[in-house]
C-alpha cells in the first residue's frame, strides 16, 4: 500500500501553480457573549439574477461552440450540442410549457445528468415554473416509492419530466400524479398519456418566450431543492433567482479566473444536488463546455471517470473526498493519467465532507512529481439552504479546512465548548422550507442567521485569516450507554486520516452501546492485519472510551446507492448504513466476536 510518490513536505515546498483567487480582507467582530462575526470586506459583485436571460446572452455570443458533451451508449467519442442548438431547444420547450403547463405549478424533473435535464431546467425557469430536480434513484428503487411520493404530495407538480421512461414507468404507474402532464423520452413505455421530449423540442417558439423571460423577478422561486433526508423525509428548500445569482457570483469571486469557466469542465456531481447544479449553471452562463462524466467515486464506476480524465484535461477539477481518495491511487500508479490530469490544472475543489490530510498530501506529491508545482486545493463549504458554497479556501495553505466567507456572506460562530457552531446570513440563504413553518423557524436564530448544524475551529486562533477547519456535525454526535458523548463527525475525520490509505470510508457505531464499533470499507489491497495495527495506533493516542474503537468490521459489499447508503454525490449516510446492516452491527456487539471482527480488547 506504500505510495510510489514522496509524501514528505520538503523544507521549502515548491510554489503553487498560478491561480488567481480572491484576496483575503477579513473583518472580525468578537462579541461579549463569545460569538464571533466573520465577513470579508470585499463587496459582492453586481449580477443579473435572471438566469434564463443570462443564458440567452451567452448563447447568442457563443453560437456554434459546444455547450454540452456526453457519451452515448454504443458510440465512441463524445456527442455535443452547441449553444445555438441548446438555446433553440430550450425556447421550444419553454413555448410548450407556456401552452400546456398549469400556471405557477412546479415542474418535477426526474432525470440523470443529460441533455434533457438541461433543456427542461432552463425551459421551466423561462416559463416561470419552479423546477424540482429529483434523483432518478427515487423512481427506480421499487417498494412504495416513499420519498418520491412525499415530494409529489408536497409540490403538486403540473408537469412531470421522466428522463428514461423504461426505468421510470413502474413509479409513474404506482404514484398519484393528479392531473400532471407527463413528459418523457418514450411515451409508449408508460401506461398514462405522455408527451415525448421530441415534441417539446420541435414546438415553434413565439414572442411569448421572450416575454416570459422578461417577466422573471429576482424574488420568484426558481427551484425547490431537496435536502438529503438522512433523518427522515427530505425537506424542500425554497430557492429564488436572487439566491441562485448571489451564490453564483460568490463562487466566481472566490475562485476567480482560476476556474476557467469559459474552457472545458468535466464533472460527475449530480445536478439535482447543490454543488453539481452550481457547476452546470455557471458553465453555461460563462460560455464553457460541460463534459458529463458518467462515472462515480464508487468501485466499478470510477473507471469511467478515469477514462474521461484521460481524454478531457481541465483547469478546474471538482470532487468529493471519497473521489479524491480513489483518484490519488490512480494518479500514483498511472503516469499517463497523471500527465494528462495535471496538464492544465490550476485548482482542485472538494466539498460534501472533510478531506483527510494524508489524501491532500498525496495529491500535492503527485502534482509536484508531474509539474514541479503544488496545485491550489480548495474547499467549498455550504448547504442546500445556501444554494452552494458560501465559504472557501481562497488563500495559500497546506491544511485542509472550510476556509473563509464569500462576499455577501456574514458568518456567526457560536461557542460550543472548544468549538464553534457555524451560522450564516446573506442573500444566498433560503427563506425557508415549503409548507414547514416550524422547521423553517427552527433553522434560524433570533438574528436571522441560518443554523448549519456544523461545528468548526480556527486553524490558528491567533490568526483568523488562516481560516476555519471542520470539527463535526451536531447531528452526528451521540451518547454511549455510559453517558459519554461521541463527537462523531470530528472523530470520523480523525479516523479516516489515521487509517489512510487503508480504508475508503468508515461508519461509527452507535448510540446507547457500551463501546465504539466501526464499519469500514477497505481500500484495494488493504489487509485486516494492517487495519488492526492502524486502529491500535490510533487508540493509543486517544483518551477515554468515547474516542477509542473497541471492535471493527471490514465490509465487502460497497455502499449501496439504491438503498441510500451513499448519496449521488458520494457521501455516506451513516444512519441508513447502520439500519440496513443490522446483522453486521450485531456481530460487532456479540458477546463472543467471530473471526472476521477486529477486536482491540476490553481495555480499549
Amino acid at each position: 500500500m506504500a505510495s510510489v510518490l514522496p509524501t514528505e513536505n520538503p523544507a521549502a515546498p515548491p510554489p503553487y501553480r498560478e491561480a488567481k483567487l480572491m484576496d483575503v480582507d477579513l473583518s472580525v467582530d468578537r462579541r461579549d457573549d463569545g460569538s464571533i462575526i466573520l465577513a470579508t470586506n470585499i463587496p459582492l459583485a453586481d449580477f443579473d439574477p435572471n438566469l434564463p436571460a443570462a443564458f440567452a446572452r451567452m448563447a447568442t455570443e457563443k453560437g456554434d461552440k459546444a455547450a454540452l458533451a456526453w457519451r452515448e451508449a454504443g458510440r465512441e467519442g463524445w456527442r455535443t450540442v452547441s449553444y445555438a442548438e441548446l438555446k433553440a431547444q430550450v425556447d421550444s420547450a419553454t413555448q410548450w410549457l407556456i401552452d400546456h403547463a398549469p400556471a405557477a405549478r412546479p415542474l418535477l424533473l426526474i432525470a440523470d445528468n443529460s441533455l434533457a435535464f438541461v433543456v427542461m431546467s432552463f425551459a421551466g425557469w423561462a416559463a416561470g415554473l419552479p423546477v424540482v430536480p429529483v434523483s432518478s434513484a427515487y423512481a427506480s428503487l421499487g417498494g412504495d416509492y416513499g420519498r418520491l411520493a412525499h415530494v409529489i404530495a408536497k409540490t403538486r407538480p403540473g408537469v412531470v419530466v421522466a428522463g428514461k421512461a423504461a426505468r421510470m414507468a413502474p413509479a409513474l404507474a404506482a404514484l398519484d400524479l393528479g392531473d400532471a402532464r407527463i413528459v418523457t423520452d418514450d411515451p409508449s413505455a408508460v401506461e398514462a398519456d405522455a408527451t415525448s421530449l421530441e415534441t417539446l423540442y420541435g414546438t415553434p417558439a413565439t414572442q411569448a418566450v421572450q416575454a416570459a423571460i422578461n417577466a422573471i423577478g429576482s424574488d420568484d422561486i426558481a427551484a425547490f431543492m431537496l435536502t438529503s433526508g438522512s433523518t427522515g423525509m427530505p425537506k424542500l428548500v425554497e430557492i429564488t433567482f436572487d439566491n441562485l445569482g448571489t451564490n453564483s457570483i460568490q463562487c466566481r469571486q472566490m475562485v476567480g479566473e482560476a476556474a476557467g469557466w469559459q474552457d472545458a469542465m468535466l464533472d460527475w456531481l449530480p445536478w439535482h444536488h447543490a454543488a453539481g447544479a452550481s457547476v452546470l449553471r455557471t458553465t453555461l452562463t460563462e460560455g464553457g463546455t460541460l463534459y458529463i462524466d458518467d462515472g462515480k467515486p464508487v468501485p466499478g464506476l470510477f473507471d469511467e471517470s478515469i477514462r474521461n480524465m484521460r481524454e478531457v484535461a481541465v483547469g478546474f477539477y471538482n470532487n468529493v473526498p471519497m473521489g479524491y481518495g480513489m483518484l490519488v491511487e490512480a494518479l500514483e500508479s498511472d503516469p499517463v493519467l497523471r500527465k494528462r490530469f495535471f496538464s492544465k490544472l490550476r485548482v482542485m475543489l472538494y466539498g460534501g465532507a472533510g478531506l483527510s490530510q494524508p489524501v491532500y498530501d498525496r495529491l500535492q506529491a503527485a502534482a509536484i512529481a508531474e509539474t514541479g508545482h503544488r496545485i491550489m486545493l480548495t474547499s467549498g463549504y455550504g448547504a442546500t439552504e445556501t444554494v452552494s458554497a458560501f465559504m472557501a479556501i481562497y488563500f495559500e495553505t497546506e491544511r485542509v479546512g472550510i476556509g473563509l466567507p464569500a462576499p455577501g456572506a456574514t458568518v456567526k460562530l457560536v461557542p460550543q465548548g472548544d468549538r464553534y457552531e457555524v451560522r450564516v446570513k446573506g442573500r444566498m440563504v433560503t427563506r425557508g422550507y415549503l409548507d414547514e413553518p416550524e422547521k423553517t423557524a427552527e433553522a434560524f436564530d433570533e438574528e436571522g442567521f441560518y443554523r448549519t448544524g456544523d461545528m468548526a475551529v480556527f486553524n490558528d486562533p491567533d490568526r483568523p485569516e488562516a481560516g476555519l477547519a471542520f470539527a463535526g456535525r451536531l447531528a452526528e454526535e451521540f451518547k454511549l450507554s455510559s453517558g459519554a458523548w461521541v463527537y462523531g463527525g470530528a472523530l470520523r475525520d480523525q479516523l479516516i486520516k489515521a487509517l489512510s490509505p487503508l480504508v475508503q470510508d468508515v461508519v461509527l457505531c452507535d448510540a446507547d452501546r457500551p463501546y465504539l464499533g466501526l464499519l469500514a470499507w477497505p481500500a484495494k489491497g488493504a489487509t485486516r492485519a494492517q487495519v488492526a495495527d492502524a486502529l491500535a495506533a490510533f487508540n493509543a493516542g486517544q483518551q477515554g472510551g468515547s474516542s477509542r474503537i473497541r471492535r471493527a468490521l471490514l465490509l465487502s459489499e460497497p455502499p449501496s446507492a439504491n438503498a441510500h447508503e451513499v448519496s449521488d454525490k458520494g457521501t455516506i449516510n451513516r444512519r441508513v448504513v447502520i439500519d440496513r446492516r443490522a446483522d453486521e452491527i450485531a456481530r460487532l456487539y456479540a458477546e463472543t466476536p467471530d473471526s472476521e471482527i477486529i477486536d482491540l480488547g476490553e481495555n480499549t
